[in-house]
């Protein structure tokens, strides 16, 4: 849900406050550690699943004694699998100057609930001006 245009003035005034009062906690604070952080954790999930991958095919290759070995690398890579494609779909891939700010939010489609709710509207103003 955006923010509306009141919310939208004090969290700019909030901003402006913080970098005014402290710019190198407010530099810390943009972004940028989030987005290392997420990229670390999707190569290390990448990781895993190379790992899993290992374990699935070992736990083949020794067939009957270790078939639970195979069990385990199908879940470590089910696991890391969703783990990275978490990672990715929660913070996109922003470019430098292209932050989030920086660009109005994306239009989504509308749901049902939204044309619900614009029909619900409709029929109150509609009902309204009678």
């Amino acid at each position: 849900m955006p923010l509306s245009e009141h919310e939208q003035r004090l969290l700019d005034q909030m901003e402006r406050a913080l970098y005014a009062e402290d710019p190198k906690f407010a530099t810390a604070l943009e972004g940028t550690g989030l987005r290392t952080y997420t990229r670390r954790r999707v190569y290390l999930a990448a990781a895993g699943f190379v790992l899993g991958v290992g374990l699935l095919m070992g736990g083949m290759i020794a067939q009957p004694k270790f078939i639970w070995l195979s069990v385990v690398g199908f879940l470590v890579m089910l696991g890391c699998a969703v783990v990275a494609v978490a990672g990715w779909r929660r913070h996109p891939a922003v470019g430098p100057g292209n932050g989030p700010r920086s660009a109005p939010p994306a239009r989504r489609k509308a749901g049902v609930m939204d044309r619900m709710e614009q029909r619900w509207q409709r029929r109150r103003d509609e009902h309204d001006g009678l």
